[in-house]
């Protein structure tokens, strides 16, 4: 029995839209679905708020968040790794 465990929590990766809140990062999911009468692709997108202990993501970043418990009032997810660091103009 030495196979992993599969999380039976949810992951998501998006992009750091805010950064100004203390150990908070505002993330963006974007994703695309098919509309159930006209059949169009539409992209619909989510914001949510998600744990940063140490402050290392920064705006424009992608980043992967994992559900937790609730943490706040607003916020229950987890940052936890960096899927690609934002590009630096």
């Amino acid at each position: 029995m030495t196979e992993a465990k599969k999380s039976l929590k949810r992951t998501l990766v998006g992009k750091v839209v805010s950064d100004k809140r203390a150990k908070t990062v505002t993330v963006l999911i974007e994703r695309r679905v098919k509309h159930e009468l006209y059949g169009k692709i539409v992209g619909k997108s989510s914001k949510y708020h998600a744990h940063d202990e140490k402050g290392e993501y920064k705006m424009g970043d992608m980043i992967e968040i994992t559900e937790s418990r609730p943490i706040s009032k607003t916020k229950n997810w987890v940052a936890t790794r960096l899927v690609q660091k934002a590009i630096e103009v």
